[in-house]
């Protein structure tokens, strides 16, 4: 069956629409960006085929969106159909869909929370008219454009309308798996319960970085929602206490347990208030606390690569981690920013290509920690664990960082910072205990390829590091989803740990540093294990 159509743009579809470009296409149809010729706009075109389900239920969708009247539900403008195809017009809203912004990593809490708000007010208003979305999904949430967060929800097509008869048959469920309540998995009816818990599953998503449900396999997937989610604070400890209490209550396993859409908005908007009010009292003590460790890392961070690398005055480099450890207290982008600004000058001093190497790859990493600015110094971890031959800890000590992306990012930066300090205090290398690096040829250079060179030429000549550096980023990313799983879960994920970690030292001549970083895994282990046991008992 053909789903995606073909439009030209000379072609009027139906005499009146223009198409310009395509928006998208799914399983049931096209979407297309059209000029509506008789009324000078433009508009989306939904092109879905007339046989099946499909036609049947874009006819719903209009139904349905005829019903609403809330400025969060996209309304239909018009409906026609041909031989082969129904057709329905959309106003055209310029934006993305929060799956969109969800990949692109552009989706931040406060805009999440808000678009979850949003959401479930307009659901408030569909189960006041008898009307159950059952489709509720990232991809079926557009955000528009514009400096407020504004949102509209799509796709009514699976909507179940009150003294309407179902298009499902028996024993199926519509919907998207990893998106659909436990107790339409048991065959229940679908009720606004269940779009709650859709949208519970969505700000999950959105505020861990990650699905709480899903898997590869829909068994497991089902068998994951039907085991309830893991509480947000689990993932998300620094979210404000009412607002993880919100998301948990949305997702509780029993419907009549779960809020209604309007009360659910309300709680979202309160915890966000409670945030605004921790975020405003910079000198009150929850704020103080809280930022400690990151200002405490700012400070180590900017001193110790002030006294490694010679060039501020002397009494220079305790100035500069006071004041970086205070930039963080204040603002914690500020503080990641200024811990790695301090390292430029010195080496340009030192080498003026690796200055240029390093500015491109800071600016970088403040991009990436933009939006977790309190993780981006936990690399500084590195240098100050391979003394203790304790780097086998990295997958514990970065498990606050939001996203596999960033996990891994700050294991291999955390193992690459260690082996420049090795080599700047003539230490052996870390992981591996090989002599120190000497010599590397940067002290003349003014070429940032030179640094590049040098950066291959140590991992080539050392492969078990770079081994070592991947198992750590492997291991860091995929460390929380361990944690959620339970008990059983940890054991395996230390079993798998422990042989990659070992395996390269252990094809070393003299085994390397194998019973550190054997007891350094079974102590990441267990210190992954603890939380795990006591939150999912």
């Amino acid at each position: 069956m053909e789903h995606a159509v073909a439009l030209r743009p000379r072609d009027l579809v139906l005499g009146r629409y223009r198409p310009l470009r395509p928006l998208g296409s799914g399983g049931s149809g096209s979407v297309w960006l059209v000029r509506d010729e008789h009324a000078a706009r433009d508009v989306a075109l939904k092109i879905v085929p007339r046989e099946g389900k499909a036609g049947s239920r874009a006819e719903r969708e209009v139904e349905a969106a005829t019903r609403l009247r809330h400025p969060r539900c996209l309304r239909a403008l018009a409906l026609a159909r041909d031989e082969r195809h129904v057709y329905v017009a959309y106003p055209y809203v310029r934006g993305h869909t929060l799956r969109e912004l969800l990949r692109g990593g552009a989706l931040d809490d406060s805009t999440a929370l808000e678009a979850g708000a949003q959401v479930l007010e307009a659901l408030a208003h569909a189960h006041g008219k008898g009307i159950v979305h059952r489709d509720v999904k990232p991809a079926n949430v557009m955000l528009e454009e514009g400096g407020t967060v504004s949102v509209r929800l799509l796709d009514f097509g699976l909507a179940r309308m009150h003294h309407v008869d179902t298009l499902t048959a028996v024993g199926d469920v519509p919907g998207t798996l990893a998106y659909i309540a436990p107790e339409r998995l048991a065959g229940r009816e679908a009720t606004g319960a269940a779009d709650v818990w859709s949208v519970g599953v969505l700000l999950w998503e959105a505020f861990a970085g990650r699905h709480p449900f899903w898997a590869v396999s829909p068994l497991e997937t089902a068998r994951r929602i039907e085991a309830g989610a893991p509480p947000l604070a689990t993932v998300r400890p620094d979210l404000p206490r009412k607002l993880s209490r919100a998301v948990d209550r949305m997702l509780e396993l029993e419907p009549g347990r779960r809020p209604r859409p309007k009360a659910a908005a309300q709680w979202l908007r309160n915890g966000a208030e409670e945030r605004t009010q921790r975020t405003r009292g910079i000198t009150s003590r929850a704020t103080l606390r809280e930022r400690a460790p990151h200002a405490l890392l700012a400070a180590v961070l900017t001193c110790g690569s002030a006294l490694l690398l010679p060039f501020f005055p002397a009494g220079w480099p305790f100035l500069l981690g006071a004041l970086a450890a205070l930039a963080a207290l204040v603002s914690p982008f500020a503080g990641l920013a200024a811990a790695l600004a301090v390292p430029v000058l010195p080496l340009g001093n030192l080498a003026l290509g690796a200055a240029l190497a390093y500015v491109p790859a800071a600016v970088a990493w403040l991009a990436l920690f933009a939006r977790d600015p309190r993780s981006g110094l936990l690399f500084a971890a590195g240098p100050l664990l391979a003394p203790l031959h304790a780097l086998a800890l990295l997958p514990v000590v970065v498990l606050r960082a939001r996203g596999a992306l960033r996990r891994a990012a700050l294991a291999v930066a955390a193992t690459l910072a260690a082996v420049a300090a090795a080599g700047l205090t003539r230490s052996p290398l870390p992981l591996t205990g090989d002599p120190p690096l000497v010599g590397l040829g940067l002290a003349e250079s003014d070429r940032p390829s030179t640094v590049l060179d040098a950066t291959v030429q140590i991992l080539l000549e050392h492969p078990a590091l770079a081994v070592a550096a991947l198992v750590l980023a492997a291991a860091a990313a995929t460390a929380p989803l361990a944690r959620a799983r339970g008990r059983v879960t940890v054991g395996s994920w230390a079993a798998a740990f422990l042989a990659a970690l070992l395996a390269p030292a252990l094809a070393l001549e003299g085994g390397g540093e194998v019973l550190p970083l054997a007891l350094g895994a079974c102590a990441a282990a267990a210190a992954l294990a603890y939380p795990g046991l006591r939150t999912r008992s």
